[in-house]
């Protein structure tokens, strides 16, 4: 079964119809007790007592709220049209939110794809959809919100990586792209329970505290072979340029010796971690 629209009818209408009855009331049980008749007193209790049964059909829907009807234990359909309306009476009328609500899950601790314990937290926006399964497919909607959503994050967390400096997605490079499987992994979950997955991002990840310290004195090693990569591969194009520049502008004839000097030197100067100290060639002093 799904969702369907419920039995309900406009309250400020419904109400007004039952005062004026209410009134018509009035003036027979006073025609009734003006005559003195026993007899004619019985079709006016009758009356009341549905008059005031009716009464009991009154309810409020707020905005972004659905009421879910059932009638002695069956669904009989749910009503979101907000302001006052009336139904029968014998239906139980049980509130249930549409609002758009945020589910912040715990720290939970797991292995990335690399097999490092790792942290990791999320935030899930989502709303109720459908009212009939969000009410009797789950015992709770709630928790089973929270127990999916945690499930898949565990399952998510396991197909990447915390960090790669490769090809490969992690989940610190590509955050879109996990956040994006995070939510339909979520989603997939809760299909069954009437549940809208609007968003859901990573909100807390970091390494597990027994590896922490290693783990980032690896990223400093990785962040200076990278730099070094990048460095290295900056000077080589700067003395190609160089080399290219002085023969194109002819202001030295450098033999291959030379150049390997001059290529060396360049070298030194862009990849050395100090600041190199100039040598002036000055010449050879004889004495005579």
């Amino acid at each position: 079964m799904n969702e369907r629209k419920g039995f309900s009818l406009p309250g400020i209408a419904t109400l007004l119809a039952l005062i004026v009855a209410g009134l018509l009331l009035a003036w027979w049980w006073f025609a009734v007790l003006k005559d003195a008749d026993p007899a004619g007193i019985v079709l006016p209790v009758a009356l009341s007592v549905l008059w005031l049964f009716l009464l009991g059909g009154f309810f409020q829907v707020q905005p972004n709220e659905a009421r879910v009807l059932q009638l002695f234990g069956r669904y009989a359909g749910s009503v979101r049209e907000p302001g006052l309306r009336w139904t029968n009476p014998f239906y139980s009328r049980r509130a249930l939110s549409l609002r758009v609500r945020n589910f912040d899950s715990d720290k939970l601790k797991v292995n990335d794809a690399d097999g490092n314990p790792i942290e990791i937290a999320a935030v899930v926006v989502w709303q109720v959809v459908e009212s009939y399964e969000a009410v009797f497919e789950v015992q709770d909607y709630e928790s089973f919100l929270k127990i999916q959503s945690e499930s898949a994050l565990r399952q998510m967390a396991q197909n990447y990586a915390y960090d790669s400096h490769d090809q490969r997605p992690s989940l610190r490079s590509h955050g879109e792209e996990v956040n994006q499987h995070l939510r339909e992994q979520i989603q997939a979950r809760l299909e069954k329970a009437g549940l809208m997955v609007i968003e859901a991002r990573i909100s807390h990840l970091a390494y597990a505290p027994e590896i922490a310290q290693v783990m980032l004195q690896r990223q400093q090693a990785n962040a200076i072979v990278a730099a070094r990569e990048r460095i290295v591969e900056g000077a080589v194009g700067m003395a190609q340029m160089a080399l290219k520049r002085l023969e194109v502008d002819g202001v030295v004839e450098l033999d291959p010796e030379r150049k390997a000097a001059i290529v060396a030197n360049l070298l030194v100067v862009l990849c050395g971690d100090r600041a190199t100290q100039p040598v002036v060639n000055a010449g050879t002093l004889y004495s005579g």
